[in-house]
């Protein structure tokens, strides 16, 4: 276990001074002088102000809700670390400009929460999250001032704000058909933003992180980010991810899992980010498995292939989205 620990701390040490040392910096902000200012970004930038950010609920409940639990009582109903399992600790910092938080209002008006990531596409627009955090508003679906802050902290909007576009959400239509419990292994989604108040594109303002698909389960260092509802500053966690196989037939699948400390509701959609040439690749959201896991301790993600390939094909093409059937 002792090993274990060092050989975590080793990599995330070795991993962050290899890209200092590469100059692997932010990408820098597009020249947007020319750019059209975006009065929907404007609407929405006045309307969610320090005060409603901080006042947002998680959009997903479910998430670390088992605090109690004790390792000896985890079973399909409650997961979480075995008895003697090191957990790595999460730390709160300032964020990583290609991770963020998207904020709406319920059907009750109620702010809301879930964390994201923008990923490289083509049309620089594109951000991932969990599918169990954006379901509601796909398709047809209505868009209750749905929006993303790259680098949300401190009630403060340092890029701006992306409205996420019209029928711009998009799902797997295995997630509406199965269900959040049988159709775990599509818990991810991605959202189509327009341009922040300024006309510029959200992947000009912050880079991107680079999508991989088909990778496998395994992975180290890993280094996980997410947003605690109504914390001041986003969680960062380094550690690694293994393969878990469902023991609740009412969740099948298998699905990477990673040990991290305090990722609680809000923290679902954040990714679980690994070096890559340029910068970071996401190989994983927290979602899947009892939507991202019971416990604030465990975290997990649906698996990253063919069904995430294809979904972020439909993004990019501007494929009419799915939705529920009835």
């Amino acid at each position: 276990m002792v090993r274990r620990r060092g050989i975590v701390r080793c990599a995330a040490a070795c991993a962050a001074a290899l890209l200092l040392s590469a100059g692997l910096a932010p990408a820098a902000f597009a020249d947007d002088s020319g750019a059209a200012p975006n009065p929907v970004a404007a609407r929405l930038d006045a309307y969610w102000t320090p005060a409603r950010m901080a006042a947002a609920l998680p959009g997903d409940t479910g998430k670390g809700s088992e605090a109690g639990a004790a390792p000896a009582a985890v079973s399909p109903a409650v997961d979480g670390p075995r008895p003697g399992e090191y957990i790595p600790p999460s730390r709160s910092f300032d964020g990583l400009p290609q991770a963020g938080t998207f904020f709406w209002t319920d059907a009750t008006g109620t702010g809301r929460t879930c964390s994201g990531s923008v990923v490289r596409s083509p049309g620089r627009t594109l951000v991932l999250s969990a599918g169990h955090c954006l379901k509601g508003y796909a398709g047809t679906s209505p868009k209750r001032n749905l929006a993303f802050v790259p680098q949300y902290h401190d009630e403060l909007k340092p890029f701006g704000i992306f409205p996420v576009r019209d029928n711009g959400v998009y799902v797997s239509q295995q997630y509406y058909d199965l269900g959040e419990d049988a159709g775990a292994e599509y818990d991810f989604a991605f959202a189509v933003t327009e341009p922040n108040q300024e006309g510029t594109l959200v992947q000009d303002a912050v880079g991107g992180v680079q999508l991989l698909t088909g990778t496998g389960y395994y992975h180290a260092p890993v280094r996980m980010i997410g947003y605690p509802a109504k914390a001041e500053k986003p969680l960062e966690c380094w550690s690694w991810t293994t393969k878990w196989v469902s023991d609740d037939p009412a969740d099948p699948g298998g699905f990477p899992r990673i040990a991290c400390d305090a990722f609680v509701g809000g923290t679902s959609g954040g990714p679980m980010l690994v070096p890559w040439l340029g910068g970071w690749a996401v190989i994983g959201v927290i979602g899947g498995y009892h939507t991202g896991g019971n416990t604030p301790q465990i975290s997990y993600s649906a698996y990253f292939g063919a069904a995430t390939q294809a979904l972020y094909h439909a993004a990019i093409t501007n494929a009419p989205p799915a939705g529920p059937t009835s």
